[in-house]
């Protein structure tokens, strides 16, 4: 049976979403309800997998990572054994903090982040060693307007 997810569970993940820090009070308090109820919704919205892992979001700049590059790449390689190559290597780099296979002229674009462009490069020359890619274009971020992991709820 599917999850139903009402006006009060929307309310929960927004405060939620805003500071998953704050305490049960202020969430049952920001909801309208008690601290019972709104505890047992959030626990049935952790098992029914809508609440994922918690985590906290790091200044990327003030820990000396300035440098955001959205790679653009291209493949003419689309079988089974290169995918499985292609993903470990992603999942192995941590500066890859997106990743994303697309429709269209492009068939992945990663979002990088690395201290500048020599770590770029050091990224770059390590994930073309490990696959093979057709072609390769990395887009300098200039200035970060909006980010987000909040759902529009």
């Amino acid at each position: 049976m599917a999850l139903r997810i009402d006006a009060t569970d929307r309310k929960i993940l927004a405060a939620l979403q805003a500071d998953a820090a704050q305490s049960l009070d202020d969430i049952a308090k920001a909801v309208g309800s008690s601290k019972t109820p709104v505890w047992n919704r959030i626990r049935k919205l952790r098992e029914a997998g809508v609440i994922g892992q918690q985590t906290v979001i790091l200044d990327a700049e003030k820990l000396g990572f300035e440098a955001c590059f959205f790679v653009l790449i291209r493949t003419s390689e689309h079988d089974k054994d290169w995918q499985a190559r292609f993903l470990a290597a992603l999942k192995s780099r941590p500066e890859v903090q997106e990743a994303h296979r697309l429709a269209g002229d492009i068939d992945y674009i990663l979002k990088v982040r690395v201290q500048n462009a020599r770590a770029y490069d050091t990224f770059y020359q390590a994930l073309i060693s490990e696959v093979k890619v057709h072609n390769v274009t990395a887009l300098l971020s200039m200035e970060e307007i909006k980010s987000t992991v909040a759902l529009p709820l």
